[in-house]
């Protein structure tokens, strides 16, 4: 992992994502020559369903644009209808360097959103 000095922070950022589909959804991507490193302190997964329950699955990926390889953060957890589930959190931050990516997996379509927030250093 990167070393980051907080004085190098530019900002505090949070992305609003509906999963539309059940096909993969960028959540947050960090591209090769962005120069910079994504801290990740909170992804949040709200069921908008108010009578089924839905599952999602959550990875990092090792390329911008959810290319390269998935790593499962949370595989296939149901969230119970109009209940959220707290994937990460500032005590177990996800860092994003350089070409790499968020994204999401709903099993139901139009059931989950998800909110990402995130610190942006300089590299």
């Amino acid at each position: 992992m990167p070393y980051v000095a907080p004085n190098n922070i530019i900002g505090e950022f949070t992305v609003n994502v509906a999963l539309s589909s059940t096909s993969a959804t960028s959540l947050l991507s960090n591209a090769a020559s962005s120069g910079r490193v994504l801290k990740v302190i909170s992804i949040v997964a709200a069921n908008v369903d108010g009578t089924n329950a839905a599952d999602i699955s959550v990875s990092r990926y090792s390329a911008a644009a959810l290319g390269g390889t998935a790593f499962p953060m949370a595989s296939t957890i149901s969230v119970p209808a109009d209940a959220s589930l707290i994937v990460a959190d500032a005590t177990t931050p996800v860092v994003l360097a350089a070409n790499t990516s968020l994204g999401a997996t709903a099993g139901t379509a139009n059931a989950i959103t998800m909110t990402v927030t995130y610190q942006e250093f300089a590299g």
